[in-house]
């Protein structure tokens, strides 16, 4: 069983692109690889009735069991296998089944917040956050929800408005300045490829130390409009992530 040597956190906002990339870069390793899904980390609120879970923040931080993905990300980083949790979405709970998960020499962590806890970030290796309109963002939240996860429409539309995109906004844009790499649109293909690209540079190094920050770096953030550009690190905001439950 091999001890990880690269951590890639991907985050943004709902809708994104997050998976897209996550899956990229799995196919692109060419090995395997450990992707970490953040939602499968909300808090375990079977103790609730439906109808009080159902009015739960799940977009806010405090939805998130973070010691428990402390403790599992740094098993992984330690050569451990874990037992990660299941999210039911439509029920809003935990479920009692488990994923036996190996650790493997990249792990991906994805999910909205990502890129938002100190002690998650001091353990990525790489920092990544991903960037697309928010009307594109709705309307893959919409999809995701309705056709994916079984929930009704205008439940969906209330929660973006009451929670999503005001959660969004407090707390998943502003950690875009914790990025190491920007990506505007999850399916831009060139990006993604550099950033690839980056990583296995990065691996192949002798020395793993830290993501070069440099603004003269190949990738910083890429805008689809003009080709690879160096300017990274604007401040802005995005538009909202999340799940009814769960992103």
């Amino acid at each position: 069983m091999s001890i990880p040597s690269f951590v890639i956190g991907i985050a943004g906002g709902t809708g994104a692109g997050k998976t897209t990339v996550a899956h990229d870069v799995a196919e692109a390793v060419g090995e395997p690889l450990t992707r970490i899904p953040l939602d499968n980390y909300y808090e375990d609120l079977s103790h609730l009735e439906y109808e009080d879970r159902s009015t739960v923040n799940y977009d806010h931080p405090s939805a998130f069991e973070w010691e428990l993905l402390r403790e599992q990300l740094d098993a992984l980083l330690t050569g451990q296998s874990i037992e990660m949790p299941q999210y039911d979405f439509e029920r809003h709970v935990r479920t009692d089944e488990h994923v036996t998960v190996d650790p493997s020499e990249v792990i991906v962590l994805e999910g909205i917040l990502s890129l938002y806890d100190e002690e998650i970030l001091e353990m990525l290796d790489l920092r990544v956050y991903v960037m697309t309109d928010a009307d594109v963002r709705i309307l893959r939240r919409i999809e995701r929800d309705v056709v994916d996860r079984g929930r009704e429409l205008a439940g969906v539309i209330e929660q973006y408005l009451e929670t999503v995109k005001p959660m969004h906004e407090r707390f998943v844009a502003p950690t875009k300045k914790n990025a190491d790499v920007i990506i505007p649109e999850g399916s831009n293909r060139i990006a993604v490829d550099l950033l690839i690209d980056k990583i296995e540079a990065e691996r192949g190094s002798s020395d793993l130390e830290e993501f070069d920050s440099d603004p003269d770096s190949e990738l910083e953030e890429f805008d689809s409009g003009r080709g690879p550009t160096l300017d990274r690190g604007e401040s802005g905001t995005e538009s909202p992530d999340h799940l009814g439950s769960p992103e």
